[in-house]
């Protein structure tokens, strides 16, 4: 009898066992993070010279937690929580939000995609971001003012988003950020669309965003806590554009073009801007990595052509002492017409129509 009981209780402790194992087998919850922090100095800042630590030049420094549930048959119920947050601070990030960068739950199929509620990037972040030169440079390196938002001066709230598979190197993604405002459902919304492809030696990507009357609110698609500030009484903001990389080998050229529209209070009040890079990328070894482009932003103020424009010169050097850390040095130069010139990331606009900046530091992923 005592044997019998034994045998059983052995098998019901067996078997649950083997229930826990499998359970932990089909969930996943993954820590990640990269910090990142160094030296900035910046020719003319307000008319003097500036010397600055700072934190997250290569990359924003952030910690998140990425969350994946196995419901058979290809499904997966996933989640991101993802905080940002400056280095040499160690204050969060987007006002102080606590997961200001991505916040998100949702269900994705192998067979029908993804689709997700939360706080998340648009279509112009998820296409065209990745193809940028300031992806192996650093936040300088992107266009002034950040006006596509490719260097994410916003997000997007209230989000429901949804990606398809990637079918032969083709995948689409969709967005739609409500206003959460009752008897206003147009006001502080954002929607966009986008397409990403990679195959062989080619990437490639484009993308349309809408905001209709953003930043009116702190609880509408995009906050008011959490948008452009040099720009006042925007009513609708329109950006679309395209880019590629092609590679030869360790070589890759890259393109990439962005218009801006934002129409302004009162009606008849607008403004236009236009991005243009080329880069090349080159892998000296397998440790040291080299980048150098060129990019042009025009802007059109009230139908006047021309009103004033930016050239921008970037080149970067990355040293690889793992496969997790590297040192980095870049230097921008930027030249402006009919106005000061202001890299974008500075802490200042120059006084004059030139700046120049040098930034190095370290960056660890984890």
């Amino acid at each position: 009898m005592k044997q019998t009981y034994r045998r059983t209780l052995a098998l019901v402790l067996g078997g649950m066992g083997l229930a826990a194992s499998q359970a932990h087998a089909q969930s996943s919850v993954t820590l990640y993070g990269i910090v990142d922090g160094g030296f900035t100095y910046t020719s003319n800042q307000g008319g003097k010279a500036n010397y600055q630590a700072t934190a997250g030049s290569e990359q924003g420094s952030r910690w998140g937690l990425l969350g994946s549930e196995d419901l058979g048959g290809g499904n997966h119920a996933i989640f991101r929580l993802e905080n940002g947050f400056n280095l040499m601070t160690g204050t969060a990030s987007a006002n102080g939000r606590i997961f200001g960068r991505q916040a998100w739950v949702g269900l994705a199929s192998d067979r029908w995609g993804s689709l997700t509620f939360g706080r998340q990037y648009n279509a112009a972040q998820d296409s065209l971001e990745p193809l940028q030169m300031a992806v192996v440079t650093s936040q300088y390196g992107t266009h002034p003012f950040d006006t596509d938002d490719l260097n994410n001066t916003f997000r997007t709230d209230n989000a429901v988003k949804y990606v398809t598979p990637v079918y032969r190197g083709l995948s689409v993604n969709s967005m739609y950020g409500f206003s959460n405002n009752a008897g206003s459902f147009g006001t502080n919304r954002s929607w966009s669309v986008g397409a990403s492809y990679a195959g062989g030696p080619l990437q490639f990507g484009a993308a349309y965003v809408q905001l209709d009357n953003p930043a009116t609110d702190t609880t509408g698609a995009i906050p008011s806590d959490n948008y452009f500030t040099f720009l006042k009484g925007i009513t609708q903001q329109r950006i679309w554009g395209a880019g590629g990389i092609y590679s030869f080998g360790k070589l890759g050229v890259g393109a990439m073009y962005t218009n801006v529209a934002f129409e302004l209070t009162p009606e008849s009040q607008h403004q236009n801007y236009q991005n243009a890079e080329v880069s090349l990328r080159y892998e000296i070894t397998p440790a040291v990595h080299a980048a150098i482009g060129e990019t042009w932003t025009g802007v059109t103020s009230n139908g006047k052509k021309d009103s004033w424009h930016y050239w921008q010169t970037t080149s970067a050097l990355q040293y690889f002492l793992s496969k997790r850390t590297d040192v980095y040095l870049d230097l921008i130069y930027q030249r402006a017409t009919n106005a000061v010139a202001q890299i974008e990331g500075t802490s200042g606009a120059s006084s004059s129509g030139t700046q120049f900046l040098v930034v190095t530091g370290i960056r660890h992923k984890f």
